[in-house]
């Protein structure tokens, strides 16, 4: 059984690597996972999408 854990990315880093963790974890481009990011933020007003952005890159563990 091969576990995965979801740690932020060390290499794939643009402010804290949540969005290079969340790509390198569900297998994805890391473009995309940002540009789905940035289109959250606009249509939920910013606000809630950077909340949770933080909250995870002090949870997330790094690599």
């Amino acid at each position: 059984m091969n576990t995965r854990k979801l740690t932020r990315s060390p290499h794939d880093k643009k402010i804290a690597g949540v969005c290079g963790g969340l790509a390198e974890y569900f297998g994805v481009d890391s473009t995309l996972v940002r540009v789905g990011y940035v289109l959250l933020s606009i249509f939920s007003a910013g606000f809630p999408a950077i909340v949770v952005y933080i909250i995870l890159a002090f949870v997330m563990p790094e690599k």
